[in-house]
């Protein structure tokens, strides 16, 4: 479907450009709520993360709802995951997170979820974006929509995590620093894991509206990592800003991303007898992850680089467990999207039943070298630059030599005016030699 304003994950950008504007959110919040009515429906929730701007534009798309005769719960600052969920016991028939993700405060955004949790079907998001093209009515006033503040949220979303957690252990005698960015999971996480048992150390949850993602949280773990260092701590976890990611570190102070733990989630399902297929990973997923799970007997298959890639590859196998190595992870089998908190909790349970630690658990796996670079488009096309005969030699050349040993993928991002030049195998020196004798070829045929 060709979308106006909808893109793989809602509407995102910088506040105060259209669409990301006051005046569109009220007019979104009118269509969303238009949508939802005209289906029969009158009750949605709204969300947030901690950014300044989400003030207003919770507003706004209140405004807009109670216009379409739409009754708001608003539930305040909420990981997005936890939209989801509430969502789904409130009865609602959509959620509306306001979020910019891993973004930095100057930009914000809007994603839905559907009545069932999950995300909205195409049709739904055409017929909003149909809406929007419509001038905004306001619905008789015996049938604005009425808007109530949902002052338990946290503790509902709280009691959910915990639950997916599972009864036979807890975490006692267990030193865990959260890193939570500032950002949604601030009051939540660390009561999840207190309340389980752990002694927890917290970073990244004074947020002031202004310091979302600055310096801490998933996507800048450095301070996640000197911290388990410095308090001597059996591991860490760090949450982005809206909390559907999630990176750990271990007890040395190592990194490990969504492959790892999609690695130690996958191995303790299949040791449990819960697995009930294969495992789904992207594009991006490494090669040294695809060849343990073979190893094992464990199925893998890659989708596009996006969680609703990853989960419509789910649905589509029946399986239960998938990620990104960015850190989206999706367990099916006790939520609907993708979940920084249960993540971490699934692979705590690994921990706990196996009696290992991070370290242990992940000996089996031997990720390969990944080298990523990227090049920046002039006015030629990626598929033009793909399809020149001197790339397509090129390309031919690096994947006769990676041949049974590594991979190539080369793709356009699906933001930036970029082609991504990937390549892993068993050699460092080499994979990178092949990925910028590539990148080379690339920009010269930008360059004209």
């Amino acid at each position: 479907m060709s979308r106006k304003y909808f893109g793989t994950d809602g509407i995102r950008g910088r506040v105060g450009e259209f669409p990301v504007t006051a005046e569109f959110m009220l007019k979104l919040g009118w269509a969303a709520g238009r949508v939802f009515n005209q289906q029969g429906h009158n009750k949605i929730l709204i969300g947030k993360d901690t950014r300044i701007s989400g003030y207003m534009f919770e507003s706004a798309l209140e405004a807009g709802l109670s216009a379409a005769g739409v009754d708001v719960y608003l539930l305040g600052p909420m990981p997005t995951p936890g939209i989801a969920y509430l969502t789904r016991t409130f009865h609602a028939q959509a959620g509306i997170v306001i979020s910019a993700s891993h973004n930095s405060f100057e930009d914000n955004g809007i994603k839905f979820f559907s009545a069932q949790a999950t995300k909205l079907p195409d049709e739904i998001e055409a017929a909003i974006e149909a809406q929007l093209e419509l001038p905004m009515e306001t619905v008789s006033p015996d049938k604005l929509g009425k808007a109530k503040r949902v002052d338990d949220a946290a503790g509902r979303y709280i009691e959910f995590c915990k639950s997916t957690f599972p009864n036979e252990y807890d975490l006692k005698g267990l030193k865990i620093v959260l890193d939570c960015a500032h950002g949604a999971t601030y009051h939540i996480a660390p009561s999840v894991f207190k309340e389980l048992g752990a002694d927890v150390v917290t970073i990244g949850t004074s947020p002031d509206g202004l310091n979302i993602n600055k310096e801490v949280g998933s996507t800048s773990p450095q301070a996640l990592q000197a911290a388990v260092l410095e308090h001597q701590a059996d591991l860490g976890i760090a949450f982005d800003g809206d909390g559907d990611r999630v990176a750990m570190v271990d007890q040395q102070g190592k990194l490990l991303d969504g492959d790892d733990l999609l690695y130690i989630i996958a191995c303790d399902m299949q040791r449990e007898g819960t697995l009930c297929g294969g495992v789904v990973g992207t594009l991006m997923s490494n090669y040294g992850l695809e060849k343990a799970f073979a190893s094992l007997g464990i199925p893998f298959n890659r989708a596009k680089v996006g969680d609703r890639y990853v989960m419509a590859e789910l649905k589509a196998k029946d399986w239960r467990v998938g990620g990104e190595n960015s850190g989206h992870i999706v367990c099916q089998h006790v939520q609907t999207t993708g979940d920084g908190i249960v993540s971490a909790l699934q692979v705590m349970a690994a921990v706990a039943r196996s009696g290992r630690t991070l370290a242990q658990l992940l000996e089996p796996l031997n990720k390969l070298p990944q080298i990523l670079i990227n090049v920046r488009l002039g006015a030629a096309t990626a598929e033009q630059v793909q399809s020149s005969p001197k790339v397509v030699a090129k390309i031919a050349e690096v994947e006769q030599a990676l041949d049974g040993r590594g991979r190539l993928l080369l793709r356009p991002s699906g933001t930036e005016p970029l082609i991504r030049v990937m390549t892993e195998g068993e050699d460092e020196t080499e994979v990178r030699a092949l990925a910028e004798g590539l990148a080379v070829v690339i920009q010269q045929e930008v360059a004209g």
